[in-house]
């Protein structure tokens, strides 16, 4: 019996060191990408595919995420008093129900591994899924909500999968295939930012996983790998074989927002999917490529 995929987890509790001084006194995960902090779309991302529970795992300084999904009263009254029902809604709109969202600390900075492992009490014995905000993916449908469809199907372990150039493989967790039809390839083996003639593909592992809570067994070794950093993905590893496992290669765009250059093009192109902003922003680029 495939059990269905209720909640998800938010590591949030990174220093977001490539974007200082801006993230000094602000979490990464709040940078603005048009109109809305990267965190929002994980979350808007996760309820389109059927989220119920939302946990975050947090750290140090992060206290705006929790404001952020938190009602403002204050701001409320405002504009209700003004007459911006649009606004109004838009603050709203998107937020979770009372009770679906929960915060847990990260202590030490000790990896994505360390981080998911931290939520285990709240995940408790059912499977889950994991979003990393960083990872911003514009799509019709949703990159989690095509995951989901894909687990409906085959159950176990699914990680979000796309095709890296061969010198990039050294950034990314990187698939050991089996079977490939495409969309959907057999996971046979995981290694971690691999150098790029020993790795197995050129297929990586994106910020988008469903795990079975099996995962937290193996995340209690507590044994460390690339970088000195507890791996999620050499715990996803160890559980090759115990449980079906997956990558979706999913439609859409990925963009890479923990570094400077996706974010801009990431600003650029969910701009261009405003339709408040689509006609001056192209004209703005016109503009710029007539002076290169």
């Amino acid at each position: 019996m495939i059990r269905p995929i209720r909640t998800a987890v938010f590591p949030v509790g990174g220093l977001g060191t490539r974007f200082l001084p801006a993230t000094k006194a602000m979490p990464k995960e709040m940078l603005p990408v048009v109109d809305k902090p990267l965190i929002q779309y994980a979350v808007e991302e996760a309820r389109a595919a059927g989220i119920e529970e939302f946990v975050f795992v947090t750290g140090r300084g992060k206290q705006s995420i929790e404001d952020h999904f938190d009602r403002s009263y204050e701001l409320e009254d405002v504009l209700r008093e003004r007459g911006k029902n649009d606004l109004l809604d838009a603050i709203n709109s998107w937020m979770p129900k009372s009770g679906q969202v929960s915060y847990t600390r990260q202590m030490e900075p000790l990896g994505l591994g360390h981080a998911v492992r931290c939520a285990k009490a709240l995940v408790g014995d059912e499977p889950f899924a994991v979003l990393l905000a960083d990872d911003l993916i514009l799509s019709q449908k949703g990159c989690l909500a095509e995951m989901v469809e894909a687990y409906n199907r085959v159950g176990g372990n699914l990680i979000a999968a796309m095709d890296v150039p061969q010198e990039h493989t050294r950034r990314y967790g990187i698939v050991k295939p089996g079977k490939d039809d495409g969309p959907l390839v057999e996971v046979k083996g995981l290694v971690e930012k691999p150098k790029p003639s020993e790795a197995p593909s050129r297929t990586a592992v994106i910020g988008r996983y469903i795990l079975q809570p099996q995962i937290f067994d193996h995340l209690d070794r507590v044994e460390r790998g690339a970088g000195g950093e507890i791996q999620l993905t050499d715990a996803m590893a160890r559980m090759i074989g115990e449980v079906p496992f997956h990558g979706l290669r999913f439609s859409g765009t990925r963009y890479d927002c923990g570094d400077k250059v996706g974010f801009l093009q990431a600003n650029i192109a969910f701009a261009l999917e405003h339709p408040d902003l689509k006609s001056e922003v192209q004209d703005f680029l016109r503009d710029i490529a007539r002076t290169l």
